[in-house]
């Protein structure tokens, strides 16, 4: 079964920058090696629904049409993340997510 709009799906993720660095992770052991390791956040799979517009367009976009347990690389133009301008840290810029679905429904 493939992700479509309106399904409940877990996702891990790393997101970097197009330079490799990495800038958030829901992957503890990722977040560690990279220095973006927050000991307050509780590292698991993001759980959304798709289509409900809590995450940035891009990364709601790339999951769909994946089946559980699949891995995918997505490139999310700063007009599909954060915007091309503006006060968030990562506007302007393109972001890398390695994404993989843990769970659908």
């Amino acid at each position: 079964m493939a992700v479509e709009e309106g399904d409940y799906v877990e996702v891990d993720y790393t997101g970097k920058l197009t330079d490799g660095t990495v800038f958030d992770s829901s992957i503890e052991e990722i977040a560690k090696e990279s220095d973006a390791y927050d000991e307050e956040r509780e590292y698991a799979p993001i759980g959304f629904t798709v289509g409900e517009g809590k995450l940035i367009p891009g990364f709601e976009k790339g999951v769909i049409g994946m089946e559980e347990n699949e891995e995918k690389e997505v490139e999310i133009p700063p007009e599909e993340a954060y915007g091309e301008s503006g006060e968030h840290p990562l506007a302007g810029k393109t972001l890398i997510f390695e994404l993989e679905v843990k769970k659908i429904g």
